[in-house]
């Protein structure tokens, strides 16, 4: 039993599919970093600055104590404040935008290449009959209008 779940295990991973799938979940996450810095590191300084110099990861509403106000997020959540980070959130929001505008485009363009081999791949048919079949005896592919397989010199009938 353990033989035969370890050789279906074996299947599984070797599938085309769950590789590709590992390669696209590697290839997101590393974009996903890239994203993430590109939001907090290019966007957002500028956009703090023209709304008056502020640090949108300094941005947050402390809920717990109300009587002490802490110069930035770190220094309240390094003194145990409970907070609300608005600031982080924006910047989240703004990070998954970008992301889902780049997925779209990706599958977008996937798309339109998919339609435009499927249109090539008409015109060259041209919606003729096909040339080849496959031999019932030994599977290789040899002319529709033969009548002996070349390769196993079966009577095709």
């Amino acid at each position: 039993m353990l033989k035969n779940l370890s050789k279906e295990l074996k299947e599984f991973i070797l599938r085309g599919n769950v590789i590709d799938m590992a390669v696209g979940i590697i290839i997101g996450a590393a974009f996903g970093k890239i994203v993430d810095s590109l939001v907090k590191d290019i966007i957002m300084p500028p956009i703090g600055l023209i709304l008056g110099k502020v640090n949108f990861s300094d941005l947050y509403f402390q809920i717990y104590p109300r009587n002490i106000h802490y110069e930035s997020l770190s220094a309240a959540q390094n003194a145990g404040a409970v907070t609300i980070n608005y600031g982080l959130f924006l910047n989240t929001i703004i990070s998954f935008i970008i992301v889902a505008c780049a997925v779209f485009f990706v599958i977008k363009s996937i798309s339109v290449m998919k339609k435009s081999v499927c249109k090539q791949a008409e015109v060259n048919d041209g919606g003729k009959e096909p040339q080849t079949k496959i031999c019932r005896f030994c599977y290789t592919e040899i002319p529709v209008k033969a009548v002996r397989c070349p390769n196993c010199t079966s009577e095709l009938g």
